[in-house]
């Protein structure tokens, strides 16, 4: 028989090895927790794993973590160790509502020794009591950074009846739930500055979007980039502009464009084409005249240059200007003064000016036909607009915005552009630019049946050869190639590019869908998604 004294050494000594062994499995959580939160692992999966290492090395089972909304009005849940993500977000608790919101409420950790005889013990994820999961003790503590509760950490433990080491746990959680605070608080941060970041560049991209890309103007390529850049640049100031460019490119556009987005937007923007008068017209046009200074001359008549005063004047084709208009003109830009036609008194023009040519001005100054220190004057900041032809990726977005447009005047419901039809717009040469596209985009409208804008629609300078697979143009046997073609390409994109479903929807037989496929060289992979 063991003597008594023996008996107590031997018990106290069990459990300095218990007490010894939890501490060092408390150092391994410490360890493995160092580890997770410099490994950068994404949030979830960090507080996952810290639950597994509270449940694997000390039996802490069934933690949760809930951290705040917010707005700070209630606690959502994070992460349920043993729990699928699926719960993410979904459950919340309100301050002050149970144990967990009471901790989040006081700022204090909370230990039940019996969970059973605890009426603030809610038991809403796990489902303790219907499981019957035997009697358990629970730790809920909150996670602190600082003086800012962001949210608690809690769990169960199985109950021994021994409050001295339920309080130990709830001590150590402490320890670990403020290791994780820092780590929340600073992703927190980061996602708070993230999103102000994204707010403030989407703001700044609408913005840019606004200014870049005037509700006027369509197109996205690189060159018309440039051209809303420069409309941004120079739009706040009141800086004399040339806008350059081929007929019909759409220099008006550009024009109202920097008057829109000026400080000058409220005030009148007035439009004067000078290649449409002579210069006797031009000058009264522009300065106004007094009654009997001319023959015909009726009454007193205001002129352009009064009519757009504190707004901004547009002079379309300057290059047209005789020589004594341009120096009219030039004494406007300089003595920011004018005469009426008849008058010999001097009034104050606070206007801006835009012009605008599609000539030379460097070769009429050498030819002496536009005045050097005019185009000084004039040539403040230049914008120079690209033929159409060398931005052929607004084409299509052109032509579909013109379809928009004459659809409604026509009152026609013109669906979309066929294939062939597609491929002329594009290879097309475009000399009249933006003006001829709409005139051909409005012409097809008119000639077009079913909603459809087909290759035989289009003007027949649009027709060419390598698209239409054809030597010429206009013959009857050519016009009935054309049509041919088009009706097949879109059969072949209705089926998705299969032949047997495209020839049952031409009525015809898959043997001479196959021949006139290979007769006009038209590849049925194109259409195929």
């Amino acid at each position: 028989m063991i003597p008594a004294a023996v008996y107590f050494v031997t018990k106290n000594q069990m459990d300095n090895i218990e007490m010894y062994s939890r501490r060092a499995k408390e150092l391994e959580v410490i360890l493995g927790l160092s580890r997770l939160l410099s490994s950068g692992l994404d949030q979830h999966v960090l507080l996952s794993s810290t639950l597994d290492l509270l449940n694997d090395e000390l039996g802490l089972s069934r933690g949760l973590i809930l951290l705040f909304t917010p707005d700070k009005e209630g606690l959502v849940l994070e992460v349920a160790q043993g729990k699928t993500i699926y719960q993410q977000g979904k459950l919340t608790y309100k301050r002050g509502e149970g144990i967990v919101g009471q901790v989040v409420e006081t700022g204090q950790p909370v230990t039940v020794l019996k969970v059973s005889e605890e009426p603030n013990f809610l038991d809403r994820i796990y489902n303790r009591r219907q499981k019957n999961t035997g009697e358990i003790s629970f730790i809920c503590v909150p996670i602190v950074c600082e003086t800012e509760v962001l949210g608690t950490l809690s769990v169960d433990r199985s109950y021994d009846g021994d409050a001295v080491s339920l309080d130990h746990d709830m001590h150590f959680l402490r320890v670990i739930a403020s290791m994780i605070a820092y780590d929340v608080k600073l992703r927190r941060q980061s996602a708070a500055i993230h999103s102000s970041l994204e707010e403030e560049n989407t703001r700044l991209k609408n913005e840019l979007r606004e200014r870049f890309c005037p509700e006027n103007i369509i197109g996205t390529s690189n060159a018309m980039r440039e051209v809303y850049q420069a409309i941004y640049q120079v739009a706040s100031s009141d800086a004399t502009v040339l806008i350059r460019g081929e007929s019909g490119t759409g220099k008006e556009l550009v024009a109202h464009a920097i008057h829109v987005a000026s400080l000058r937007a409220k005030r009148p923007f007035i439009k004067v084409n000078c290649a449409a008068l002579n210069e006797n017209l031009l000058e009264s046009e522009l300065f106004g005249h007094e009654k009997g200074s001319f023959t015909g001359a009726v009454t007193q008549r205001k002129g352009r240059v009064e009519e757009a005063e504190g707004g901004t004047l547009f002079l379309d084709e300057i290059g047209d200007f005789s020589p004594i208009i341009q120096v009219k003109l030039l004494h406007v830009l300089q003595e920011r003064t004018y005469e009426r036609v008849g008058s010999n008194a001097s009034r104050k023009a606070d206007i801006r000016l835009i012009c605008a040519t599609n000539r030379n001005l460097e070769t009429a100054m050498e030819r002496g036909t536009f005045r050097e220190d005019l185009y000084y004057r004039i040539n403040v900041f230049p914008i120079m607009l690209p033929p159409l032809r060398d931005r052929s990726g607004d084409i299509m977005l052109l032509a579909n915005h013109f379809i928009a447009v004459y659809s409604k005047r026509t009152n026609k419901q013109i669906k979309r552009i066929g294939p062939s039809a597609i491929d002329l717009l594009t290879s097309y040469r475009w000399p009249g630019n933006v003006r001829e596209l709409e005139n051909t985009i409005e012409r097809a409208i008119l000639v077009s049946q079913g909603g459809v804008i087909h290759g035989h629609h289009l003007p027949p300078t649009l027709q060419n050869s390598r698209v239409t697979n054809t030597t010429g143009s206009g013959t009857f046997e050519e016009r009935i190639a054309v049509f041919e073609r088009d009706i097949i390409m879109d059969a072949l994109k209705r089926s998705r590019g299969n032949m047997v479903a495209a020839a049952v929807d031409l009525g015809t037989t898959s043997r001479i869908l196959r021949y006139k496929i290979k007769q006009y060289n038209i590849d049925p992979k194109q259409f195929t998604r």
